[in-house]
């Protein structure tokens, strides 16, 4: 008698790790988990308030949709996570600058650089479906 493995377990968030996932949703392994239109352009737009308004915009977002999808919960995390991570690295610099009296700001500008390419990088991936996960962000929201 041959028996076939089943298929894995399913998740109904991405593994950790292991960005641009797609992940299955299906309880009975029909489908993969393809987020819809209108879960692309809330995560999107989430990380697009978060390099416009900081970390309230993205805050106010996540709050309300978070519950509507796995999708938009994961990438309001990321962006939340991103700020939380911007507003710690932001308070070390300046106190950085003060004690170099002002050459600190030789370190300070590439980092703001990166934050926010790496915010526009996730808006992207967000647009296109995918479980994009920021890299060197601090992640205290779980």
């Amino acid at each position: 008698m041959n028996s076939k493995p089943g298929p894995p377990p399913l998740h109904e968030q991405p593994p950790p790790g292991l960005p641009n996932q797609v992940i299955p949703h299906s309880r009975n392994h029909q489908a993969p988990y393809m987020p819809n239109e209108d879960e692309r352009t809330t995560a999107m737009l989430i990380h697009l308030l978060m390099i416009v308004t900081g970390f309230i915009g993205p805050l106010i977002l996540w709050l309300v949709r978070k519950d509507s999808s796995a999708f938009i919960n994961h990438h309001g995390k990321e962006a939340l996570n991103n700020a939380i991570t911007t507003i710690i690295v932001g308070i070390a610099m300046l106190a950085v600058v003060f004690a170099t009296l002002g050459l600190g700001v030789i370190i300070y500008l590439p980092w703001t650089l990166m934050v926010l390419i790496f915010e526009i990088i996730a808006c992207v991936e967000a647009h296109k479906g995918n479980w994009h996960r920021i890299p060197l962000i601090i992640r205290l929201i779980q």
